[in-house]
């Protein structure tokens, strides 16, 4: 078992400085898109992309207050995005009770994929 925990402690440091690498070469990546003012282009033997996605930033307060009942509240116990749209989906809440509890904050996901 200690060879097990060393493994996962050494993979877990790799994973970190991994994820550390990715995250520069993400943000080199976006900012010479940005200075060549495109968000697709071919380099190399690769082409690189610029998605927009809108993602809802919720206000636990608001949408406590917009739910005001605890079994419902019960099941989010806090805003989860992804459990928020669930329940839209299967018509326990609606969208209109909720409409005022988020904001819509926009990010950029960069796709590189081989030609």
């Amino acid at each position: 078992m200690d060879n097990k925990v060393k493994r996962y402690y050494q993979l877990k440091q790799k994973q970190k400085e991994i994820e550390q690498e990715l995250s520069e070469l993400r943000n080199d990546i976006m900012t010479y898109l940005a200075e060549q003012d495109v968000t697709e282009l071919e380099i190399g033997r690769h082409k690189v992309k610029i998605v927009f996605q809108d993602r809802k930033e919720y206000d636990d307060n608001k949408l406590y207050d917009a739910l005001p009942d605890p079994g419902v509240w019960r099941m989010l116990s806090k805003s989860d995005s992804s459990k928020i749209t669930s329940l839209l989906k299967l018509n326990v809440i609606s969208e209109e009770k909720i409409r005022d509890t988020y904001s819509v904050k926009t990010v950029s996901l960069l796709q590189v994929d081989k030609k």
